[in-house]
């Protein structure tokens, strides 16, 4: 019985999360639940999962958590420094960062920290700190297994092989709502049309940084800490239909993908069954589905978002981490009618020019630069 921690269990990944667990109650309890601000639904699960503990971000919400639940012994907590700590507990084997943004960074550290297997799906936490949690991986018995649909597909079709013979990783990209759209009618599009993604449901802001490829460039930094491959051996390719979920390219020419239809069960189940395969509930992928798909090179005259990846790279340091942060703000500048679309690359280059860069950052050096970029961004989206 795998015991496990759901951080973000209210959102889109987490929800997917519980119902896997859900479904396989022999292998998997779920001993820590934690919301940010949807003390509700945090409420039902709780009733219906019965975790050791609920942990609510928002100390507004948390009397009424409390209320409901410390009647069916259920603990409960409130705040980001108490979520960290629920990352150390001993009923926790396995940690689930199913949450959105930097705020993920904290409570994944404290897991690595304490030994407990990641099922990561917070990209920004490779994002922001990639180096750190790498030399932290190197010093823990933890291990990390990805949840994004295009990093389980390449760890999959990386399973048995000499990573030494790898020459490329393939990103496929299915270019979000726009990518038909020229350049003139970017400058008007709306937040209510970029949350309009043709393939997958997915929460607010990660929806956004598809539309704008953001989302496929923190997919490619990812993928260079996750797997160890220099970054001009990661690149991305559009696929609209998101069928082929990524490819890896081997020295001797072969390519090999994975396929499955766009449901991000799959990959929870993968990530948690420590790369077993887990019976599915969900309908297969049909032959039907795989007879009509298309690739082609992502534009990033029209999306440039996505050559802030290679940037990031090249420079290294904490130019991520800075992009990220200025990203957060301006999508949700862009969300609330603020900015126009085109702005959110603006204001994260104009943010990027004006943090000071960091060669080697430390832990303090991430915080510090991710609290001046916000600003930065601030002032910018209102200017």
């Amino acid at each position: 019985m795998k015991r496990i921690a759901v951080v973000g269990s209210t959102g889109s990944i987490g929800t997917q999360t519980l119902d896997i667990i859900a479904h396989n109650p022999d292998r998997f309890r779920a001993t820590v639940l934690t919301a940010g601000r949807n003390v509700d639904l945090l409420i039902k699960q709780a009733i219906h999962f019965r975790p050791n503990l609920a942990v609510i971000d928002d100390a507004g919400a948390y009397p009424r958590l409390k209320e409901a639940l410390t009647p069916l012994g259920i603990a409960t907590a409130c705040g980001h420094e108490a979520l960290a700590d629920a990352m150390e507990r001993e009923d926790v084997d396995t940690v689930v960062t199913a949450t959105v943004g930097y705020s993920g960074l904290e409570p994944t550290i404290r897991a690595i920290r304490a030994g407990k297997d990641i099922a990561l799906a917070n990209k920004e936490t490779l994002v922001v700190a990639g180096m750190l949690i790498t030399a932290l991986l190197k010093e823990s018995g933890s291990r990390i297994y990805p949840v994004d649909s295009e990093h389980s597909a390449i760890y999959q079709c990386l399973a048995g092989e000499d990573r030494s013979t790898v020459e490329r990783l393939i990103i496929t990209a299915s270019g979000g709502p726009f990518l038909n759209m020229p350049a003139s009618g970017l400058e008007h599009v709306t937040a209510s049309q970029a949350l309009k993604h043709p393939n997958w449901r997915m929460g607010a802001k990660i929806t956004i940084d598809s539309a704008t490829m953001l989302n496929k460039a923190f997919e490619i930094i990812e993928a260079r800490w996750l797997f160890d491959i220099d970054a001009e051996h990661i690149s991305a390719l559009v696929h609209p239909q998101s069928i082929v979920h990524s490819m890896v390219e081997f020295k001797d020419g072969a390519i090999k993908a994975q396929l499955g239809t766009p449901d991000m069960h799959l990959p929870i189940r993968y990530a948690l069954g420590e790369g077993s395969r887990l019976t599915s509930q969900r309908p297969p992928l049909t032959l039907a589905q795989m007879s009509n798909l298309t690739f082609s090179e992502p534009d990033t005259n029209r999306f440039p978002c996505l050559t802030l990846a290679h940037t990031a790279l090249r420079r290294g340091g904490n130019s991520a981490c800075v992009i990220n942060a200025a990203n957060e703000i301006a999508n949700e500048a862009f969300r609330n009618g603020q900015i126009g679309f085109n702005d959110i690359y603006r204001i994260i280059t104009k943010t990027l020019s004006r943090v000071s860069f960091i060669q080697q950052p430390s832990y303090a050096d991430l915080v510090d630069s991710n609290a001046d970029a916000r600003a930065y961004a601030l002032e910018e989206s209102h200017s």
